[in-house]
């Protein structure tokens, strides 16, 4: 909150809010994120990692610039923004590096030779370059991005943009789009990169600059029936319009959980325009009629099946004439079956956080390098092995207190563009967080999103950081006192010309 202070004629002046408690906040982050580090060492061979205080000292002087950049250039925004971003990509880091230290090419070699891998390994080390890569964008998009409503101006443009990142891993080759089944990346030799990340904040720009312009036209009631009010015919186009895209991009590109994400960012985006709950019933309708769809698709009609009776596909399935059979890919086909990819990644997940418990097993006494991709997909059930139920209860109420203070920066605001992108933000935080955890604990199908800042992968950390400058951004907007008047109002000047 800014200090109130009164100058010499007592007329209120805005002060500064002070930044001591985001500072405080930021280095109790960094201190959870350094005792994750040493906890490992300590837990695997009773010493400090290698390199830990270099990581640390790194990690703390990119903490240190972000906080610098929001106190000089933003400095009325919302303090605790910033430091769940700062706990959240720090835990994961920590997280990151107790699992390279299993994973490892070379943390293999060394354990197999019956010695101890403590040192910072290759995985630990990208993502940190990636973390910093990211607060540097986080950096720019602050200082080039002063007045949020600049981006009002090129709406149609940047959605454009947007959908053509999304779908053109979907027209690509799978040598070079492929990955798990799923059509979402681009891979040019190393490098790699996910555009559906950086299309999420496009298209959340886009709907909230079309969603200003078209409120009026979307609110107005069409056909009624008892209570239920419909809307308009003509105004059901734009939800139809975005709904076949999703399912475009569900069918070209394999990925439920983007098709998920963005026809449910968009209804919500609308709800919150016309604040019309019958807008929400035709979403939910639409949704369900893609669900019908998404079996026809063999990669997602392999997920559904191995969610709702995951046993039987544990080391993998094969489907003759609807009757499952253990057999392997090779022989499935020359029996006219199709082949079900396994559900040990599933399992192994679940029975990872059922070891944690309440408590957890403690950082680096466990074993979550067990579940394939623990470190990305399957973050979340790394961290409730060791951490338990209590570190998952944390790190959901680090999220959920993003998401609630980008919808308190939404009402705050009183530019409708900054209002609904904003809650447009918040929204794709919430609903990823939402889909993740859901599919990782079996309460909805598996899929192939990330989770904000802990996975490891740059797309998702680079877009991660741009969003929480936005919010920052339109925070800071709507926390700035108005300007005060030089004098008081109805005072006048008398001037004596004689």
């Amino acid at each position: 909150m800014s200090a109130i202070s009164t100058n010499e004629a007592g007329i209120p002046v805005a002060t500064r809010p002070r930044r001591s408690a985001q500072l405080g906040m930021l280095i109790f982050a960094m201190i959870i994120t350094v005792a994750g580090f040493a906890q490992v060492g300590l837990a695997r061979d009773g010493s400090l990692p290698a390199g830990m205080y270099g990581y640390g000292i790194g990690l703390g002087i990119l903490a240190a610039g972000a906080y610098i950049v929001v106190a000089r250039f933003a400095p009325y925004a919302d303090p605790l923004l910033l430091p769940l971003a700062v706990f959240l990509n720090g835990i994961g880091l920590a997280m990151i590096y107790r699992l390279d230290l299993n994973t490892s090419a070379d943390a293999k070699a060394t354990i197999a030779a019956g010695k101890h891998y403590s040192y910072i390994g290759p995985s630990t080390t990208n993502q940190l370059e990636w973390t910093a890569l990211g607060i540097i964008f986080f950096a720019v998009t602050l200082l080039v991005l002063r007045d949020i409503k600049i981006v009002q101006r090129y709406i149609y443009t940047i959605g454009a943009l947007g959908l053509f990142f999304l779908a053109l891993p979907g027209f690509l080759p799978s040598s070079i789009s492929g990955a798990m089944g799923a059509k979402i990346w681009i891979r040019i030799g190393s490098m790699s990169i996910q555009p559906g990340e950086f299309s999420k904040l496009a298209l959340v720009a886009f709907f909230a600059g079309y969603l200003v312009n078209k409120r009026q036209a979307m609110s107005t009631v069409g056909k009624e029936f008892g209570p239920i009010k419909l809307p308009r015919a003509r105004d059901l186009g734009p939800i139809l319009v975005i709904w076949a895209i999703c399912l475009g991009v569900l069918a070209l590109e394999n990925d439920f959980g983007s098709a998920i994400l963005f026809f449910g960012l968009f209804v919500s985006m609308l709800y919150i325009a016309t604040e019309r709950f019958e807008w929400v019933a035709i979403g939910l309708l639409l949704l369900a009629g893609a669900c019908l769809v998404a079996p026809m698709i063999p990669h997602v009609a392999q997920r559904i099946d191995t969610w709702l009776d995951p046993k039987p596909y544990f080391d993998g399935g094969c489907k003759i004439n609807g009757v499952i059979h253990n057999q392997m890919a090779q022989t499935c086909s020359a029996h006219g079956g199709q082949y079900i990819a396994d559900s040990g990644q599933l399992m192994r997940g679940l029975f990872s956080m059922g070891q944690g418990g309440v408590l957890g097993t403690g950082m680096g006494q466990g074993e979550p390098w067990r579940t394939p991709l623990s470190y990305s997909d399957f973050i979340f059930t790394s961290f409730g092995e060791e951490l338990g139920l209590t570190g998952l209860m944390v790190i959901l109420l680090a999220y959920a207190l993003i998401v609630q203070r980008g919808m308190k920066a939404a009402i705050a605001t009183k530019d409708n563009f900054s209002k609904l992108f904003a809650g447009g933000v918040s929204f794709v935080f919430a609903l990823q967080v939402f889909v993740i955890v859901g599919g990782v604990t079996r309460l909805i199908p598996l899929t192939g999103l990330t989770t904000p800042f802990l996975a490891q992968g740059g797309s998702s950390l680079l877009a991660n950081w741009i969003l929480i400058a936005i919010l920052i951004r339109i925070s800071d907007a709507a926390r700035r006192p108005a300007p005060q008047p030089i004098q008081d109002e109805g005072m006048t000047q008398v001037v004596n010309t004689a």
